[in-house]
């Protein structure tokens, strides 16, 4: 039997059993894939033949890889408790071209009205001032920004993209739930769930007919590059993110990456002469040389200006609403949209349709009453009669707790909405018990505003939620009406010049770019010392245990000290985060650093995070001690996997940057390794097996044994991890690689500080006699080389300090954003 079977005949044998995510009861809904008479909907009628093939053990298998792949992109979204997995259904929500033909009419209308309402909110105000919307309705709005509230700075087209929350009714009507215009998010998300599905169930993709999603990327970004304030044929476009912080950081990133436009943050941007400006490195010392015409705002209006808006904010651009008012720079969508969110707009669209476009509204919203006006009885009668049949919102948008309700209303009126609380439809959402459960949903559509006319994208985001109550997505389906049909019936973008364009990397990007080497370097360079110390705790014997406390104590000096025993030392080594210089701690700042430049890497870049999360939750399910090293080397695959990821980079700044936080990383590594051997003598066999875990740990055993044809000595090891320029594992080629990455620096000159500070220490490398290094003192310790090792490692740790000041700078930490996350924005109607 199908899942589709089991869950029809679950439907036809107790259609009103109440859902679990659903506070209004026992109600009679609309289902997406079944109809009242028990068989498939239209939509799925025409599929049939791949999803009634659809059986428990296929949906399980799905439903795993699908958590694999999502797992392997990186893709999140950042909760209160910090960053979640991205959840989807494997079952898509499918919509007939008829029933989205309906409903695309009716966005596209509304995102028209919205965009005229806001243009006469900001402008001439004949709305309010003719009564068709109350003037306390607007300017009690958190989101009325009254800095541009004047028609000199307006302009025709303020929104050039909407997001609506939809959801059909117990008669499958579609209801408007709530419109976002702001900062509208989920596009991203919406295109990696296609990409997932598609890609894991490609029979039913292919048998839907489905319209593609990629054309309205491609108007998307030639919508953002028409909307440039000035007359520039190459103009400039940035994605302004609040940060790695921001609960849909991911979305943002995949939206910069797919358009091909830099993914920025507030400190990344200057305002100079009446314009904004990607900030150059040693501002405002230095002069700005590339301008930015458009910024894609996903940063809320209040927020985007500390200098005119919110004065604690750290998130945006200080003069960026100057710089709006002269003209110079276009923010999309328009700063103070974000009024147009407000649930007190609702009752009143009506007539402001039929004022403004001189049409009825065709996409009606749930009943809602501003209890600023007539509502308030209305709302207030409701509560009594029935509370659960209402939610009350205030003008932001956030559901009000039931105590003391009434009297809350009462005391500020105008601050709260009544908004009916509809019987929401309701899909199939596969659970774990193996089976598909009827849960409610909620659809985010988009709609763009390209060439003359608004275009809705045939698709979207839905969102459920599962038994336990947490949320996750479903792909949304809109099928062709016929085959022939363009996709998303977009024409094609319009023609630019093919010039090339040099991306600049603000100062804060190519500090990311830095660190995620550094961090690179120091988790892979943990993980083989790991592995090397493990090889000789495994092997018996007092020789072989003097050889691992030896590798033991330089990991100790990388990770600090753990009087735990060699197992768990080497087990905390791998999985600690919290111990700094563990291999779990490198990766997590890597993975940070990444996070913030994520728009200028590759897909297979969160392999390194995924592997590594797999291997570690191996290694905490077991004790055995083989596990220590099997986790190590699974680990180490997926880190060495991002020197391939890397390699197949442009050779801009900021790869420079990545190589030179990497290879700044491996001399200081190889000098704290080397410290393995400038202890007292042991015996024959211990020194040996130290000498073999320094070489394997520094990747170079084989190296040696081809080279000195022979067992390691001091002497070999030293020349070939100190000053041989052609080992890549040595200090010597290490800082040669640095110097290299620096020299291609924009702001290098060949005379600058960190340039002075690396000639000295090359010159003090290729100077120093291997014999003086090898030579041990009256108590049997290699002083010259403790010196040496010491000397250099503060050399370098002074020369990173100096590559920090000149290229890079340090800005305020990001804000953490205190807004509802877009899986909450979503269900919380």
């Amino acid at each position: 039997m199908s899942v589709l079977h089991d869950y029809a005949a679950g439907l036809t044998q107790a259609p009103l059993l109440p859902l679990s995510d659903d506070p209004t009861g026992a109600v009679s809904r609309f289902d997406e894939v079944i109809g009242p008479e028990g068989t498939l909907r239209p939509a799925w009628k025409s599929i049939a033949s791949a999803t009634l093939d659809l059986t428990s053990s296929e949906i399980a298998r799905v439903d795993a890889e699908i958590a694999r792949a999502l797992a392997d992109d990186g893709v999140t979204y950042t909760h209160r408790d910090g960053a979640r997995p991205w959840r989807l259904d494997p079952f898509p929500l499918v919509l007939e071209a008829s029933t989205w033909n309906s409903l695309q009419t009716g966005l596209a209308q509304r995102a028209e009205l919205l965009n005229a309402i806001m243009a006469d909110v900001y402008g001439e105000q004949r709305l309010l001032a003719d009564g068709v919307i109350p003037a306390a309705a607007i300017v009690a709005h958190p989101g009325f920004i009254r800095a541009v509230a004047r028609p000199s700075v307006g302009t025709t087209h303020p929104l050039l993209m909407t997001a609506t929350d939809l959801g059909r009714d117990a008669d499958g009507e579609w209801r408007v739930l709530a419109d976002r215009v702001q900062a509208p998010s989920g596009l991203g998300y919406a295109m990696t769930n296609r990409s997932v599905v598609s890609r894991l169930l490609p029979e039913l993709y292919r048998e839907a007919d489905v319209h593609r999603l990629e054309p309205f990327f491609a108007a998307f970004r030639d919508a953002l590059l028409q909307c440039a304030a000035v007359d520039d044929t190459d103009p400039r476009v940035v994605v302004l993110s609040p940060g790695t912080h921001s609960e849909t950081a991911y979305d943002q990133a995949f939206i910069a990456n797919s358009l091909g436009f830099p993914l920025v943050q507030g400190s990344d941007l200057v305002v100079s002469e009446g314009s904004v400006w990607i900030k150059p490195p040693r501002w405002p010392r230095s002069k700005p040389v590339d301008r930015v015409d458009v910024i894609l705002r996903r940063v809320d209006s209040e927020w985007s200006d500390p200098l005119e808006l919110r004065g604690d904010s750290r998130l945006g651009v200080a003069g960026l609403v100057e710089a709006v008012r002269r003209g110079r720079v276009r923010v999309v969508n328009g700063l103070g949209a974000g009024v147009l969110e407000n649930p007190a707009l609702l009752p009143f669209l009506p007539a402001a349709c039929e004022r403004l476009l001189g049409e009825q509204l065709r996409l009606p919203a749930a009943p809602a009453w501003w209890c600023g006006d007539g509502g308030l009885d209305q709302v207030l009668e409701r509560l009594r009669r029935d509370p659960e049949s209402i939610l009350v919102r205030t003008l932001a948008g956030r559901a009000v707790p039931g105590d003391d309700l009434e009297a809350m209303i009462r005391a500020h009126p105008y601050r709260f909405v009544g908004i009916e609380r509809l019987p929401l439809s309701q899909a199939p959402v596969w659970g774990p018990g193996g089976e598909a459960r009827a849960r409610t949903l909620v659809v985010r559509a988009f709609t763009l505003r390209h060439g003359p006319a608004y275009r809705t994208l045939a698709g979207g985001l839905a969102t459920a939620r599962d038994d336990a109550g947490a949320p996750l997505t479903k792909d949304v389906w809109v099928r062709k009406a016929d085959a022939s049909e363009s996709d998303q019936g977009l024409p094609t973008a319009s023609p630019r010049a093919m010039e090339p364009s040099i991306p600049a990397f603000a100062p804060r990007a190519l500090a990311d770019m830095y660190w995620a080497g550094r961090y690179a370097e120091r988790a892979e360079d943990a993980l083989r010392l790991v592995i090397a110390a493990q090889a000789l705790v495994d092997r018996p014997g007092g020789d072989r245990s003097a050889a691992a406390g030896a590798l033991l104590t330089v990991l100790r000096r990388l990770a600090g000290s753990r009087s735990v025993g060699a197992e768990a030392d080497l087990r905390s080594a791998l999985v600690d985060a919290h111990r700094s210089g563990s291999a779990a701690h490198a990766l997590s700042g890597m993975r940070t650093a990444l996070e913030g430049v994520r728009d200028q890497l590759s897909g297979d870049t969160w392999r390194v995070f995924s592997y590594a999360d797999r291997a570690i939750a191996t290694l905490r399910e077991s004790t055995h001690p083989s596990s220590v090293a099997d986790a190590a080397e699974q680990m180490l695959t997926g880190v060495l996997s991002l020197h391939g990821v890397t390699a197949s980079m442009i050779r801009d700044t900021g790869w420079h940057m990545i190589e030179a936080g990497r290879y700044l990383e491996r001399a200081l590594q190889v000098c704290t390794l080397l410290t393995a051997v400038t202890e007292s003598p042991r015996s024959q066999t211990a020194d040996r097996d130290v000498l073999d875990g320094v070489l394997l740990a520094a990747e170079s055993l084989v190296t040696h044994r081809r080279r000195y044809r022979g067992y390691g000595r001091v002497r070999s090891i030293l020349d070939l991890l100190v000053k041989d320029a052609a080992n890549p594992r040595s200090i010597a080629f290490s800082l040669d690689r640095v110097q290299a990455s620096l020299a291609a620096m924009p702001d290098s000159t060949g005379s600058t500080r960190p340039e002075r500070l690396l000639h000295e220490i090359i010159g003090s490398i290729e100077s120093v006699p291997v014999m003086v290094l090898t030579a041990r003192s009256d108590d049997g310790v290699r002083d010259a080389l403790a010196a040496f090792l010491s000397d250099t490692s503060g050399a370098v740790a002074r020369l990173s300090h100096a590559i920090e000041q000149l290229h890079f700078e340090g800005g305020p930490p990001a804000l953490e954003m205190s807004s509802l996350s877009l899986i909450e924005e979503m269900t919380r109607s």
